[in-house]
């Protein structure tokens, strides 16, 4: 098979796909006859192939796929005019602080938050399959410790988590959610569908009753990358 026929069954078989492809599937199409860099170049090739179009080949935390470009949003958002389901601003502040602080134990995150966090904001995190339990802290009752998953970084169109921007200097705590939401150059990456509003108008959840100020909790420390 030559070069231009790889090229355009790669480009099939990520075409037709609806999940990110990894490299070890992408040789399968070949019979693993071809080796991980040689397929790699001619997503490569692929990729630079679709530089002027409204797609564009990328590498996620799961694999390859294609994706619209961002200029492309306001465009297909019209087929689709449905609003995105909306977090509260303490849903979002919690899932940054789990992706820049990994792992970390709700009580890890309480403290930095300075604030007691709600049972369902974790879940509603775990059900989007966001963040997950990867372990226990060897502690006294051995309290679970979260991370982000693969489809964090995949909705957030990142390769892993050394892409994610670095965070605001210290003290300013409130822009984490900003900062996770730049991880695409963008104001809250839309792929994650998420969009900040006032904690007491949240749409996609019921209110935290819990998320309120923790009279014995210190003012919340700033965040280490």
């Amino acid at each position: 098979m030559n070069t231009a026929d790889a090229r355009r069954v790669l480009e099939t078989a990520l075409i037709c796909t609806q999940q990110p492809l990894s490299l070890r599937e992408l040789r399968t199409l070949f019979n693993d006859e071809l080796a991980a860099d040689s397929v790699k170049a001619l997503l490569e090739e692929l990729r630079d192939e679709w530089t002027q179009r409204g797609v564009e080949l990328v590498c996620v935390a799961s694999g390859w796929r294609f994706q619209s470009r961002p200029e492309m949003r306001e465009f297909l958002d019209r087929l689709h005019p449905e609003k995105p389901p909306k977090y509260s601003r303490a849903t979002l502040e919690t899932l940054a602080i789990i992706a820049y602080r990994q792992p970390v134990t709700r009580g890890d995150m309480e403290e930095i938050r300075g604030v007691t966090i709600n049972t369902q904001i974790l879940k509603q995190l775990e059900d989007r399959g966001w963040v997950e339990v990867i372990g226990h802290r060897e502690a006294a009752g051995r309290p679970a410790l979260y991370a982000t998953t693969r489809q964090f970084l995949d909705d957030l169109g990142l390769h892993s988590l050394d892409q994610l921007p670095e965070l605001p200097a210290p003290g300013q705590h409130a822009g984490i959610v900003e900062a996770l939401g730049n991880a695409s150059g963008e104001p809250l990456q839309p792929a994650l569908a998420i969009e900040v509003t006032p904690d007491e108008a949240v749409a996609a959840a019921p209110a935290p009753t819990q998320d309120e100020p923790h009279p014995e909790a210190p003012d919340a420390e700033p965040l280490r990358a």
